[in-house]
């Protein structure tokens, strides 16, 4: 059996896919990988079928093993150490591979070919945090199997894609369902400030720190459907951004939605960096 052994798994690694579509309405959330198209990317460039499992790296420390020759690559974050950021390498049996510390962005996407051939939850092989979904969280001494190749692989050395900022990111926000629970100052705020990412961000949102904005409407809201991108807002007035692992039900009302492309980036914003939010151009 082709495989590779974690020996450390770093701060938190998962794996992800494209997550479980369609079960909403059943209390299944989505999931999947917070940076889709870094995830994407490390499939195409080895060859994989889209959709296939990798691993999602939060702020590197992982060390695998690689207990038979496999081809891997890096995407997303560059690790410091990392000799396969968006360039496919023969990784021989008994080999290491070991992710320090990214500079910038948080979430690094290891791919090998192949794909993870983790058995599958509810047509997903994407670990969940909030619902508990999906393998666990990877451990020392994880034994992770690698399917068999589908596709050729590309004849591509380096990816030439640019790597997540280390500076402020401006993304492009639609008003969401709840807009007139807020006056239009508030909106105005939301568009004027720049807001920090907390350290109490995870994959399921960012907590976002910055000007509060103002209810026009007190009371409560019965629950109804999220997807990534809602910009909620709790009592408090400041603004909570919903990512891969989001509930698909929520109390707080959305003032707005981030253009779902610009989530990807948000999924790499580490604590204390800005966020700044803009109307799409006309």
């Amino acid at each position: 059996m082709r495989a590779v052994t974690v020996l450390e798994p770093g701060l938190l690694t998962t794996v992800q896919d494209t997550g479980r579509r369609g079960q909403a309405a059943i209390g299944v959330g989505r999931s999947g990988a917070c940076d889709r198209a870094s995830a994407e990317l490390a499939n195409r460039l080895v060859g994989n079928r889209s959709g296939d499992a990798v691993l999602e790296v939060t702020y590197g420390g992982l060390v695998l093993r690689a207990d038979a020759d496999v081809v891997v690559v890096t995407t997303g974050a560059r690790c410091a150490g990392a000799t396969a950021h968006n360039a496919p390498i023969l990784l021989r049996a008994g080999s290491w591979l070991a992710l320090g510390a990214p500079a910038r962005g948080l979430r690094t996407y290891v791919a090998v070919r192949g794909g993870l051939d983790v058995p599958p939850v509810l047509g997903s092989r994407s670990t969940d945090l909030l619902a508990g979904l999906g393998p666990p969280s990877l451990a020392p001494g994880d034994v992770l199997p690698v399917g068999e190749p589908h596709l050729p692989l590309p004849d591509v050395d380096v990816a030439a894609v640019a790597e997540p900022t280390g500076r402020q990111l401006r993304v492009r926000v639609l008003p969401g369902p709840r807009r007139d629970w807020f006056p239009d100052a508030a909106w105005d705020v939301l568009l004027d400030s720049a807001y920090i990412v907390t350290g109490e961000s995870n994959r399921i949102g960012l907590r976002l720190d910055g000007p509060p904005l103002e209810h026009r409407r007190d009371g409560e809201l019965p629950s109804e459907g999220m997807v990534r991108g809602a910009l909620q807002v709790p009592p408090d007035g400041r603004p909570v951004l919903l990512l891969a692992d989001h509930p698909v039900t929520g109390g707080y009302p959305v003032v707005g939605y981030v253009h779902d492309d610009d989530v990807d980036a948000c999924g790499q914003l580490t604590p204390g960096q800005v966020l700044r939010f803009r109307e799409p151009a006309a």
